[in-house]
């Protein structure tokens, strides 16, 4: 069966047989030999054939299907905890993974997927353990929602901001979702009215997020200073020697900067809130 090519002539297979191989750049577009046999049988882009003595053809599995979403996005976590945002790039990505940009672009359309995704992945995975750490009363879910939230952000340093930014651009994203959803059904559980739910939720989400995301750049500025009992007795230090007439507050509170607990500090923050809610709407 003689084999049609849609290039500038038609050839016939050569014996032995040779390889021809079909490169994807995105899915929107590839480099560029298309082949079909005149019995019109679609080839999958991609895909790697052997022809056949007889002009038929013998697919052999691409390498991109052994390469799922799923391992890219575990990749680009992995890159975003070592680089950040910004060494995150297709390049670095497929050097990790050994493979080409078009076997990643045909899971991820592009960087901004790519980032959404790996932050969807590591938030859902924090607000699924927070069940089972929690004793079931839903002021104790939130705190253990609360504490997930904050040692994943710990853990990414990059998390925090990525957070920030999707719950201004995409509200309506998995992500947002999640974490609203989560928080919203214990705020519900703790006998809120429905009017304050919604203020009620994202005051708990604002502290979450913001403490947390302030806790992970401290870790990072931190990274600098490795003893961090020395680093905060300089700064108390410093406040103490503050004038005692304009900063009588801060030389009083030196000596609680000292010695600090950064994640028993976020969960008094929660429990502050907390304490707000349910004075302000308490259950009948």
């Amino acid at each position: 069966m003689p084999l049609t090519c849609r290039t500038r002539a038609s050839v016939r297979p050569p014996s032995p047989a040779p390889m021809i191989v079909i490169f994807m750049v995105a899915p929107s577009r590839f480099d560029l030999l298309v082949c079909h046999s005149r019995t019109g049988m679609p080839f999958h882009v991609g895909a790697t054939f052997q022809m056949c003595q007889d002009g038929g053809m013998a697919t052999r599995t691409r390498r991109a299907a052994a390469l799922s979403r799923e391992t890219i996005v575990e990749a680009a976590v992995e890159l975003l905890d070592a680089t950040g945002a910004g060494g995150l790039t297709f390049r670095t990505l497929t050097e990790r993974l050994a493979t080409g940009p078009g076997a990643i672009y045909w899971h991820v359309a592009n960087k901004d997927e790519l980032l959404a995704a790996a932050t969807d992945t590591v938030v859902a995975a924090a607000l699924a353990i927070a069940p089972a750490e929690s004793p079931g009363t839903a002021r104790d879910e939130i705190r253990a929602i609360a504490l997930g939230l904050f040692d994943a952000i710990d853990e990414h340093p990059w998390l925090g901001t990525q957070l920030a930014m999707q719950l201004a651009r995409s509200p309506w994203g998995s992500m947002t979702r999640r974490i609203y959803e989560s928080i919203g059904r214990r705020v519900r559980a703790l006998g809120v009215p429905e009017g304050s739910w919604f203020t009620a939720t994202s005051a708990l989400v604002n502290y979450i997020l913001g403490a947390a995301g302030q806790n992970a750049e401290n870790s990072r500025v931190g990274e600098q200073h490795p003893d961090r009992g020395e680093f905060l007795g300089d700064a108390a230090a410093a406040w103490e020697e503050l004038d005692p007439d304009d900063y009588p507050f801060l030389r009083s509170i030196a000596d609680q900067l000292r010695g600090h607990d950064d994640r028993e500090q976020f969960l008094a923050g929660i429990d502050f809130l907390l304490a707000g809610v349910i004075a302000a709407h308490p259950s009948t």
